[in-house]
């Protein structure tokens, strides 16, 4: 049986094992998502006129920087593994039996076509020239 809730949050599981790293990986990922996200959104909002933003200057401009990539897909990933594993954690939380079994195997398929249909697209986008 599971810790009971409490106003913190989630209670750490007990012990270590695969519950115990998820816990972890949560709040890594929810601090991360928080600085990802507010860079995103200062490069994109602040930094860079969004009236001048359509799919070509992402293509030329923020595209074409390996960096970039690495940034739009780390941003996307850590996006991906947070909300399947919360969705994860409710189902775990509130669903018995072989309806869990059922909803986790479709939960974790979902979660890695996502995961490799945008790496394909961030990947795999090609550069257009600046001009």
């Amino acid at each position: 049986m599971s810790a009971p809730y409490t106003r913190s949050g989630r209670a750490r599981p007990g012990g270590g094992g695969l519950e115990l790293a998820i816990w972890y990986l949560m709040r890594v990922t929810g601090v991360a998502l928080f600085v990802l996200a507010l860079t995103h959104f200062l490069i994109v909002h602040v930094i860079y006129d969004p009236a001048e933003q359509d799919a070509s200057w992402i293509a030329q401009v923020r595209w074409s920087s390996l960096f970039w990539r690495a940034f739009d897909w780390s941003l996307l990933m850590l996006v991906l593994f947070h909300a399947f594993m919360g969705v994860r954690t409710v189902v775990v939380d509130y669903v018995k039996g072989r309806a869990r079994m059922l909803l986790l195997t479709g939960l974790y398929l979902l979660a890695f076509a996502l995961f490799v249909l945008g790496t394909a697209v961030v990947m795999t986008l090609p550069v257009v020239p600046k001009g």
